[in-house]
């Protein structure tokens, strides 16, 4: 059975200022780095195994992290398919696909084969330095460029969860298509070369190529769509949730929100209800503390702190909302995520 993928098309830049400006302030918060790129040529049949996210994680010695998967055709042909619904998307050159949510899945071309463990292969890029695996069956030559990478997995989620487990568009039937196998093969060329700077280089080639898979899968959505990524594309929710992004600590209303937004206190309401089932206001909590966790896991820096840098006037009114978002309070929520990372670290690559 042949899954039909999403088919994407370039919109002009000004509908797109909004969506930009969300997606660049949600990711200085989850911070999408370390990423790993390498070559694979495989020859027909082949068939290629890739782990899920969390397996993939602890490989990148990132078990805190999510990893996000994706591979470009550089050249031949092939299909893709998430392992536990058994769609195929066919791949010809120039694709690009990506597994937001780290599912589980297989590439391959040609008649069935038993599948390689692609893990295996990711353990000797890290290990040997290698950027090229190579197996397969003799016949038609697929060239393809694998890459992961990794960001917070809590704050990921607020656009991660609009997502489908695989998108899938070709970069060469768009004026912005080179630029991104560009991208892609330059990324590669680093990875080899490991001179200074090259690390970050690398991270920040990979965010703008997924913020540009992220733009052309909005454009692309119907305009009946509800759901985040939806409400970022609307002008005004949009600008509304760039505001609550690039100022969460600010003492937000509904009314100072809608008059930086340029509407009424009812109209901003309306179209958040419609597009996220939530207030402004709602959002707001819910981000806040989830940048709370975020902090809690990866500073030093005290409950209070955190309290006041998310937004909160005193630190019982912080513990409070976590612990009835997270079932835990602060301090506790803390303890257990550095006992989970130690005892996840135990017997990694």
């Amino acid at each position: 059975m042949i899954a039909r993928p999403v088919q994407f098309a370039d919109s002009p830049l000004r509908q797109w200022v909004p969506c930009m400006d969300v997606l660049s302030e949600v990711l200085k918060a989850v911070k999408l780095d370390g990423a790993v790129f390498f070559n694979g040529e495989f020859s027909a049949p082949w068939c290629m195994r890739e782990p899920d996210a969390p397996t993939m994680a602890s490989f990148l010695s990132a078990q805190s992290k999510h990893v996000i998967i994706f591979h470009l055709i550089a050249e031949g042909r092939g299909h893709a398919r998430v392992e536990q619904d058994g769609l195929a998307v066919p791949l010809v050159a120039g694709d690009i696909v990506m597994f937001p949510h780290g599912d589980a899945h297989l590439m391959g071309n040609g008649p069935p084969v038993t599948p390689v463990d692609s893990a295996h292969q990711l353990q000797q890029v890290l290990a040997e330095g290698r950027v090229l695996s190579q197996f397969g069956g003799g016949g038609e030559l697929t060239k393809v460029i694998c890459g992961y990478m990794t960001c917070e997995r809590h704050l990921s989620q607020v656009f991660l969860a609009g997502l489908p487990p695989i998108i899938k568009i070709n970069i060469r039937d768009h004026a912005s298509g080179q630029w991104l196998e560009d991208t892609l093969r330059y990324s590669v060329g680093h990875a080899e070369a490991s001179g200074p700077g090259g690390t970050a280089v690398v991270a920040k080639l990979s965010e703008a190529l997924f913020v540009e898979t992220l733009r052309r899968y909005i454009a692309q959505l119907p305009p009946a769509q509800t759901g985040w990524l939806a409400g970022v594309r609307n002008p005004e929710v949009g600008k509304a949730l760039a505001l609550l992004h690039r100022r969460p600590a600010q003492p937000w209303t509904i009314a100072t929100l809608a008059n930086e937004v340029g509407v009424s206190r009812s109209v901003l309401a309306e179209r958040f209800r419609h597009y996220l089932s939530d207030t402004p206001i709602g959002y707001l909590t819910r981000w806040r503390l989830q940048l709370g966790a975020q902090r809690l896991t990866s500073t030093h820096k005290s409950v209070a702190e955190i309290a006041a840098e998310v937004g909160y006037e005193s630190e019982p009114a912080f513990n409070r909302a976590f612990k009835r978002e997270f079932g835990l309070p602060p301090a506790r929520f803390r303890a257990h995520s550095k006992s989970a990372r130690k005892k996840d670290n135990t017997g990694t690559i």
